[in-house]
């Protein structure tokens, strides 16, 4: 069995409690250990990841607390195979299942893949962006 690190803790800080809930119970439950890459962020940091590519939007679930990034996380590394985003998922949706909060997962996106991204739905979380 795994545990959350106090630096995926720390990035936990500022999710909203039902997906930090789900994190938390995943871990328990995933065959592969993993890291929270990133959790809530700044409008600067999400506006620098379109700059980049590695978003598409400035209307980010992350930038409300709503979304968590997890890293596989091997032989003190973060490793990027898909077959190891797919063990975490089964963990994710697990977790999800069990304590009764709906997530989406970027794994299932058709455009933009993104494995290590988890959000609460919009559907049933529907808080906006501050000031938008």
């Amino acid at each position: 069995m795994y545990k959350l690190s106090a630096r995926s803790q720390l990035r936990l800080a500022n999710v909203h409690p039902d997906l930090k809930k789900v994190v938390e119970r995943a871990i328990e439950l995933t065959e592969v250990d993993f890291t929270v890459l990133e959790g809530m962020r700044s409008k600067e940091r999400q506006a620098q990841l379109v700059r980049s590519g590695a978003s598409q939007t400035m209307n980010s679930r992350h930038l409300t607390g709503h979304a968590v990034d997890l890293g596989a996380y091997l032989n003190g590394q973060v490793r990027w195979d898909w077959p190891l985003y797919y063990k975490i998922y089964d963990a994710m949706a697990a977790a999800s299942q069990e304590l009764g909060t709906p997530i989406e997962w970027g794994g299932h996106w058709t455009t933009l893949k993104d494995g290590p991204h988890y959000q609460l739905p919009w559907k049933y979380y529907p808080e906006e962006i501050e000031g938008e």
